[in-house]
């Protein structure tokens, strides 16, 4: 049940109609459109969405749908039915144009089941299942018609031998009149450039007032100037009358030719009404649909039960209405459920709240009328039995009624007949009396609507309405949101709080005398202001919470999106490494291969050659340095699968670091292991152990690092050597002079691209020592994309640099993936 009567007029649902009608291609799909109404039955809802989708689907596929000819020939069809009637030629071609149509629709979805393949469009084919084509029937208005519509020659024997004749009688007409024009033109009577003219339906020679008696003929019009007067010469009169004769035959036989075909077509008639309601159905589908993809509408998750879980939604009329200024429409998030069943929406004027109140409206009828609606892809929709709505104001002349009369009018409808499958809106409610006693009213009216389990959303300014729901099961607040700083409307629901009208606050924005609003505040009393200041330090608070929950979410997803792609991208490295171990195999049995190929070539040649000299000499040069590049090649390989696994270690070591409890480290001075602080036994200067192998250290002195044997070292401590620097502090001038010309000289950017793994990685590691040392923030290292090993042994080595801060891409702009930019401390 819709109440009231103008539902549609108050949600705005009849402007919804006209858009929908203006996208149909015919009077058949519009009459569809007008007689589209409101279901609350489960299955009629969810097959009418589920067609309406499988066309936005048809619409966005690359599969054409046959649209061309949505002809109504119903009235012809119902016209012909008694004897002696026929169909014109316009007529039979609409109507041949229309069934092809058809036809190829329900080729369209037909194909699937005769192939026995999976079917794209269920609800459309089932559609379209029982529906009768006449192949047979286009067919034979084809052998009747041309392609233009009009009657073929060949539609009868008696038609071919008129238009024959008709043809040889004008070719006649055609000649005489040349003859007689090319004698006036000669005598001067008719310009060069003159040629016959149809008047009426004969051929005429168009001829200067002053010559007209010098043809012989009858005058039958002159121009509109009366400069030009067109003459019928008598030789070719008779021969006109008999055109004429021809054309009666004609159309007589062509009437005959229809009559036939019509006798035909008419006990057919009730199937061809059918198709076409099927072809109504179709476009009427279709309007839908595009409708649906002009509001982003969807078909949302429908259930037999009554709830509203909309996420994003969006009230289409205002979408499009924004859409033509260039701008957003704020999305309305809003639950209804068995707990939370009434919505009571408070807030400031011009908040947002009835535009809120209507899009609900709206957009429940729409998916009740088989609509898509413009929510978010998660959101869950129900049905519901009732739709009422009390909106806007029904004062009447008529009936005596005033604005509150009206009111109390609907609520009483309401109340009767309100139960646990309805929907209420309401707006503004208990006003338009006064507020002591309309505020009680609309309180009792509310008590009943929730003891009828009703569902609804409900905008006031009633203070007591808030508070009712706030202690009362089954009513929830709600607010729309409003900046006090700016002091505009943010036009966003939040629903668990009620909200401040901001009556103050607005009053004093107009410009209000500061005077006034001291008066109204002291009225009313500080308890009120207080507990409006509240609700509003409420709202601020729940948005800034929400602000910071937001955030949380964002940084935690970005976390998980680094985490993903760094684990992703050592995935791909290791699927590389085994790429090339696996080339590496194949090559290395490729060069055996040629090895022996190559030895057996030398020995082939020795032989030939009968064990000369200086050709063995030559053979085996030759074979050395085959040999020889083999040897470095395979040495090569080896320098970096080492290093590639001496990186993995020192990752591990370090993920084992970071992941060991935090416990004070103990000092073993007899103990040396990689990244510990050494020097030379009886020297001063201290450098890092970079990795220990064996009885050997490679230590780092600054920039140069050296393999020394463990026993002439001798370990410190951290602190130690910030004594010792603290101790030793003359510089030489030369030093100081020798750092001031490195900084002035340094560079910020290397280019490994084209060098060797462990070659890169060397001048790498000089690279930024040097940048360290001289206090560079940020360095770009260039080694370009390729497979990716380069640059992820690069990093491998920036991941166990100390002075490194973090390491990223370039942006895509300057480099992307084949620059890495890193940030030093």
């Amino acid at each position: 049940m819709i109440y009231p009567q103008n539902f549609e007029q108050k949600t705005g649902f009849d402007k919804v109609r006209r858009l929908i009608s203006e996208k149909c291609l015919s009077p058949l799909g519009e009459e569809r459109v007008a007689e589209m109404g409101f279901s609350a039955d489960y299955q009629t809802v969810t097959r009418r969405l589920e067609q309406t989708d499988e066309f936005v689907r048809i619409l966005r596929g690359e599969d054409e749908f046959p649209a061309s000819y949505f002809f109504d020939v119903r009235y012809s069809l119902k016209r012909i039915r008694p004897e002696g009637t026929w169909l014109d030629e316009k007529e039979l071609f609409d109507l041949k144009r229309s069934l092809q149509t058809i036809n190829d629709i329900i080729r369209f979805f037909r194909p699937s089941l005769e192939e026995k393949e999976e079917i794209k469009y269920p609800a459309l084919t089932a559609l379209a299942g029982d529906i009768l084509v006449f192949p047979q029937l286009i067919g034979k208005i084809d052998a009747i018609l041309d392609k233009f519509g009009r009657v073929k020659d060949n539609a009868s024997p008696t038609l071919a031998q008129i238009r024959k004749e008709i043809t040889a009688t004008m070719s006649g007409i055609s000649r005489s009149l040349q003859s007689i024009l090319r004698a006036a033109q000669s005598e001067g009577v008719v310009d060069k450039d003159i040629t016959p003219t149809m008047r009426d339906g004969r051929l005429m020679i168009p001829v200067a007032p002053a010559f007209k008696r010098k043809i012989k003929g009858i005058v039958h019009d002159e121009s509109a100037s009366g400069k030009t007067v067109f003459i019928e010469p008598e030789v070719v009169v008779e021969a006109n009358n008999r055109i004429r004769e021809l054309e009666g035959d004609e159309r007589r036989e062509v009437m005959k030719i229809l009559t036939e075909f019509t006798n035909f077509i008419r006990p057919l008639v009730p199937d061809i009404l059918q198709s076409y309601e099927f072809l109504a159905e179709i476009d009427f589908i279709r309007a839908k649909a595009l409708f649906a993809e002009q509001v982003n509408g969807i078909k949302p998750v429908v259930e037999d039960k009554q709830q509203i879980d909309w996420i994003r939604a969006a009230h289409p009329l205002l979408f499009l209405s924004l859409q033509k200024q260039n701008k957003q429409i704020v999305p309305l998030d809003i639950l209804l459920e068995e707990k939370k069943r009434l919505l009571i929406i408070s807030g400031p004027n011009a908040g947002g709240k009835s535009v809120c109140l209507k899009t609900v409206g709206l957009l429940q009828y729409m998916l009740q009328c088989g609509l898509l609606i413009p929510v978010y892809e998660s959101s869950k929709t129900g049905l519901f039995e009732n739709l009422f709505i009390d909106i806007g104001d029904e004062q009447s002349i008529e009936n005596d009624l005033s604005t509150y009369s009206s009111h109390l009018t609907n609520m009483k409808f309401f109340v009767k007949n309100c139960n646990s499958k309805t929907l209420i809106l309401i707006d503004e409610f208990g006003s338009g009396t006064e507020p002591q006693i309309g505020g009680a009213i609309a309180e009792a009216l509310l008590d009943r609507f929730n003891r009828n389990h009703s569902y609804g959303v409900i905008t006031t300014h009633y203070q007591n309405l808030k508070h009712f729901a706030e202690d009362t099961e089954g009513i929830v607040n709600g607010a729309m949101l409003y900046d006090r700083h700016l002091m505009q409307p943010l036009f966003k629901l939040s629903i668990g709080n009620p909200g401040s009208s901001f009556a103050v606050e607005i009053a004093r924005k107009i410009g209000l005398p500061e005077d006034v609003i001291a008066d109204a505040s002291a009225n009313v009393g500080s308890d009120y202001i207080n507990m409006d200041k509240y609700l509003q330090d409420i709202v601020r608070d729940k948005r800034y919470w929400e602000s910071k929950r937001q955030n949380i979410r964002q940084q935690e997803k970005k976390l998980e999106d680094i985490t993903a792609r760094y684990e992703q991208d050592l995935e791909a490295v290791n699927k590389q490494r085994k790429e090339i171990m696996r080339n590496a195999k194949e090559e290395a049995q490729r060069i055996l291969s040629e090895a022996n190929a190559k030895i057996e070539n030398t020995i082939r040649e020795i032989k030939e050659a009968q064990a000369e000299k200086e050709q063995t000499k030559l053979a085996r040069k030759a074979l050395e340095e085959f040999k020889a590049s083999v040897i470095a090649a395979e040495e090569e390989d080896d320098k970096i699968a080492r290093k590639m696994a001496k990186l993995q270690e020192r990752k591990e070591r370090k993920k084992q670091k970071q992941n060991a409890p935090a416990s004070k480290q103990v000092f073993n001075r007899d103990v040396i292991e990689a990244g510990d602080n050494v020097r030379l036994k009886g020297q001063v200067s201290a450098g890092t152990v970079m990795e220990v192998q064996g009885k050997q250290a490679v230590v780092a002195f600054g920039m140069i690092k050296s393999t020394v044997k463990l026993e002439q070292l001798e370990k410190v401590s951290k602190g130690q050597i910030k004594k010792e620097i603290q101790k030793s502090t003359f510089v030489s001038v030369q030093t100081a002079d020798d750092m001031h010309e490195k900084k002035l000289n340094f560079k910020q950017e290397i280019d490994v691209r084209g060098m060797r793994g462990d070659e890169a990685l060397q001048a790498v590691t000089y690279f930024v020592d040097d940048a360290i040392q001289v206090g560079a923030a940020r360095i770009r290292i260039l080694h370009g994309t390729g497979t990716g090993i380069l640059r992820q042994l690069i990093r491998d080595y920036l991941h166990t640099v100390p002075g490194v801060r973090q390491y990223h891409d370039e942006h895509v702009q300057f480099g992307g993936a084949g620059i890495t930019v890193v940030e030093l401390e």
